[in-house]
């Protein structure tokens, strides 16, 4: 799946007195709260869209245009799939810092760029898109060895100060909190170890001009899949124990 970014931010969110205070405002200051809604509202919508776009609709669409074009397996997948690191690269820019998906995304292009050149084969570009779940399910993991997992750090994109203060409270004194954090974390590593899993075996064992479009609808369905039970997860926590895990 080529997508984490989920890999990408989000826009903040307030903590709890935050909006007690909001009940004091006068009429223009919530209407500037209103406006500030939908803006954040926008932002989350372009930072879930706009990786999935390039990551795995573009690519997909262009590999197909391309072979309908008779244009050769391992060239249609090597443009195809310069188009993620093409965007990696021009975010990286923009940002003027580069991330460690921006080099997983394009090293992995290059190295199996260049085996495909010699070996002739294109299922080596075919694994190139299981490497990429592979390391970040790794990734993920590893960070239950951190001080903080990677669902705690991405839930400091979603809070406020004032929210995350009383997150990081939580995570020194609720062990349940961290447990439901740590979990969710496993969840998602599991998720993409598991795309990688799938996609290896399709790139050995499927006809090449079949994998992609597979690829493509078996990523979005682990990422909708995971989406869904993070979300049931975390209402579910705030019911039994009145406390969200990625802000309020």
């Amino acid at each position: 799946m080529n997508t984490v970014e989920g890999r990408k931010s989000m826009a903040g969110m307030k903590s709890t007195g935050d909006a007690e205070a909001m009940k004091s405002f006068d009429g223009t200051a919530a209407t500037e709260g209103v406006d500030a809604t939908n803006t954040d509202g926008r932002h989350r919508r372009r930072a879930f869209l706009i990786p999935l776009i390039v990551n795995i609709l573009l690519p997909f669409v262009v590999y197909y245009v391309l072979r309908a074009q008779d244009v050769a397996q391992w060239q249609a997948l090597l443009l195809s799939g310069a188009i993620p690191a093409a965007h990696a690269v021009g975010t990286a820019v923009i940002r003027r810092r580069v991330e460690f998906f921006d080099l997983l995304v394009v090293g992995l292009l290059v190295v199996s760029a260049v085996t495909s050149l010699i070996s002739g084969s294109p299922r080596i570009l075919l694994l190139k898109d299981a490497a990429i779940p592979a390391v970040l399910g790794v990734w993920i993991l590893s960070s239950l060895f951190a001080a903080r997992p990677l669902a705690y750090q991405f839930g400091r994109r979603l809070r406020g100060p004032g929210a995350e203060e009383a997150a990081e409270r939580m995570w020194c004194e609720r062990p349940d909190f961290r447990a439901a954090l740590r979990g969710l974390t496993v969840l998602w590593g599991a998720a993409q170890l598991l795309d990688a899993a799938l996609s290896t075996v399709e790139a050995l064992a499927l006809p090449v001009d079949l994998v992609p479009v597979i690829g493509r609808f078996q990523s979005l369905g682990i990422l909708a899949a995971t989406v869904a039970l993070t979300a049931h997860h975390s209402r579910a926590f705030h019911k039994s124990h009145g406390i969200s895990l990625f802000g309020s």
